[in-house]
């Protein structure tokens, strides 16, 4: 099965804490090594072109990139499916439907999942609607309907 290590072998050991920095991140060198501002050299040279567009945007383009902006909660898992039942009060139930390959067979087969949403829209049963992960809204509802894509044909 297994075969135990003789004591010549050499074991491979990870690499120390100190080589592993200085490859993730390397000194700067140039001009910008010198002053020690790289990046708010850059920015500070945007920022006087911002101020003269007097643009609200032309300002948050000129924040470095690694701030995040208040607004911004990053890129949500969002969903498309047909309302399976609406009977409760602002709640519906999603059914998203997706195709799966069979791994045996290399066929494709359909699993549909059911998702409980919040809906101030107004969503009625038949409704195809974009749903949008959110924080826990109680305990089996985590996500919320955006938009109304097709009413149900009656």
């Amino acid at each position: 099965m297994f075969r135990r290590k003789k004591k010549e072998e050499a074991t491979e050991q990870p690499p120390s804490p100190e080589t592993v920095s200085e490859a993730v991140a390397p000194e700067p060198r140039g001009p910008e090594a010198e002053t020690g501002a790289g990046v708010e050299a850059s920015t500070a040279v945007e920022a006087p072109a911002a101020e003269t567009a007097g643009t609200a945007e032309a300002t948050s383009e000129s924040a470095p990139a690694s701030e995040v902006r208040k607004g911004d909660r990053g890129n949500r898992v969002q969903k498309v499916g047909i309302v399976f039942s609406d009977k409760m009060q602002k709640t519906v139930v999603v059914r998203v439907d997706r195709l799966v390959l069979h791994t045996k067979y290399r066929r494709y087969v359909r699993r549909m999942t059911k998702f409980k949403a919040h809906d101030e829209l107004g969503a009625s049963v038949g409704d195809r609607v974009r749903i949008v992960e959110t924080r826990p809204l109680s305990a089996q509802k985590r996500w919320r309907v955006v938009e109304i894509l097709q009413k149900a044909a009656k």
